[in-house]
């Protein structure tokens, strides 16, 4: 498959030591044979592949000298796109890496789309679709967790089993067409069902392991929507400032200082959260605080965790109790906080309200309990720990979806053969089956949602 050559700047704009403008394609080298001059005056397609070379970029058209650089060639298909791919490395300015950009779509190449890069390491055979999708996860892994599954995704973990599966699908395909060509031999359809039962449920057996992960891969993969709720001054903002390790929310005695939701990426024991700390729920007058009451309910619908936190030094209040029931049925852990005052709440009461949920004590102050409050959180999610590299984890929503239509179709196809339906029929489940666990790694997949998958990668990936 031959392709333009593109180019692209892969390494985030802004001042630093080092920026890389990246080129693919069949012209890759001879553009930056036009640009570039080494000190050994050699061109680069004399050079061996997979070597770095000093000297400097040129303006062919007058010949002033555009920056200096390290040039680094490697020859496909012994690259991520199977292509020709050269990459510039210059000085980090936005001016400079801008200039040398500008300089290589001038003779000869064309910006790259998002994610083109990949998608041509896709449609080149390089990797597949689930692989391609796990590069994103990977840029985008907020804990070691998560860049662990993403790493095992983007060596092929998955793609293997999926591979696997879709063979045990295909061996029984080829049965029934046995069956199916040659019906005067009674023992055939007989032979088809004792084989496709136990191949049929090992497939099933399978998916269903694959599903069991889903919920700690997509939490790993999205993070956790975790709302901090309570009263007023309970001490919400010092709980996100005590995750966060920085003093991101506004602390003061004056009820009421939170007037919006405020959002932050916390990593808590290898679990992303995305934190969000609420204007204190309350009946006020104050239209702007009471906007953002309004907020925090809406946020509140929409979490996956919620940490409600009580005043120890305050009596609990009807709004306390009230919080209790708004999330009632919710994934929730309770925090009595400033344990550093004098007790005024009733924790036999509190612990009444809690008994479905984990209870902490903790006093920010003096940034005690927060351990606990911690492992509550990862224990609640994780049992406290998880092995990425046991296991292959389906974190990717789309890939969920997809398992989950598998299921069903494999599990129509073994109550098809259990019901005594005719072999053919039987087929087009087992058909259905095969394609949705290929459109997992784009080997059934349409051409829209390639682009629109690949489209939300970053511009030099």
């Amino acid at each position: 498959m031959e392709f333009d050559t593109i180019a692209a700047i892969s390494t985030p704009m802004g001042e630093g030591a080092i920026a890389i403008v990246r080129l693919s394609g069949d012209e890759a080298i001879t553009i930056a044979d036009k640009l570039f001059k080494s000190i050994n005056g050699k061109k680069l397609s004399e050079m061996a592949t997979h070597t770095i070379h000093y000297g400097h970029l040129q303006n062919p058209k007058d010949g002033q000298v555009v920056e200096e650089v390290m040039v680094s060639i490697m020859k496909g298909p012994k690259t991520f796109t199977k292509e020709d791919v050269i990459e510039i490395n210059c000085h980090g300015g936005i001016v400079s890496v801008n200039r040398v950009l500008q300089l290589v779509l001038n003779n000869g190449a064309r910006l790259a789309e998002p994610g083109e890069f990949t998608k041509r390491a896709f449609l080149n055979g390089r990797i597949d679709l689930s692989q391609a999708e796990a590069v994103m996860d990977l840029i985008r892994a907020k804990t070691d967790r998560a860049m662990n599954v993403a790493l095992g995704q983007m060596e092929g973990r998955l793609s293997k089993l999926i591979k696997r599966l879709r063979q045990e699908i295909l061996e029984i395909l080829a049965h029934i067409e046995v069956n199916i060509d040659y019906p005067e031999y009674d023992d055939v359809e007989e032979m088809t069902h004792t084989m496709l039962l136990p191949k049929a449920h090992f497939v099933k057996e399978e998916i269903n392991k694959l599903l069991q992960t889903s919920e700690q891969g997509k939490i790993l993969r999205e993070g956790l929507s975790t709302v901090i709720i309570g009263r007023p001054n309970v001490g919400k903002s010092s709980l996100l400032n005590s995750l966060v390790h920085e003093n991101k929310a506004i602390v003061t005695d004056i009820p009421g200082t939170t007037r919006d939701v405020i959002e932050e990426y916390v990593n808590v024991r290898g679990v992303p959260l995305r934190l969000l700390d609420t204007a204190g729920i309350r009946e006020t007058e104050d239209i702007v605080e009471r906007i953002g009451v309004e907020r925090s309910r809406q946020v509140l619908k929409e979490a996956d965790l919620i940490l409600l936190v009580l005043n120890y030094s305050d009596q609990l209040t009807k709004e306390d109790e009230n919080l209790f029931e708004a999330v009632k049925g919710m994934d929730v852990i309770v925090i009595v906080n400033k344990t550093d005052l004098p007790q005024q709440i009733d924790l036999n009461r509190v612990k009444e309200l809690a008994k479905d949920y984990k209870l902490v004590t903790t006093s920010l102050l003096e940034d005690s309990g927060v351990d606990e409050l911690e492992e509550a959180i990862a224990s609640l999610f994780f049992a406290g720990s998880i092995e990425a590299k046991d296991v292959t984890y389906v974190s990717n929503s789309r890939h969920i979806a997809l398992l989950n239509q598998s299921l069903q179709a494999i599990e129509d196809a073994i109550g098809a053969v259990e019901l005594g339906t005719p072999i053919d029929m039987v087929q087009i489940d087992l058909t259905r089956t095969w394609e949705l666990l290929g459109e997992i790694i784009g080997d059934s997949v349409h051409e829209s949602l390639i682009d629109q998958l690949f489209s939300q990668f970053c511009l030099g990936k």
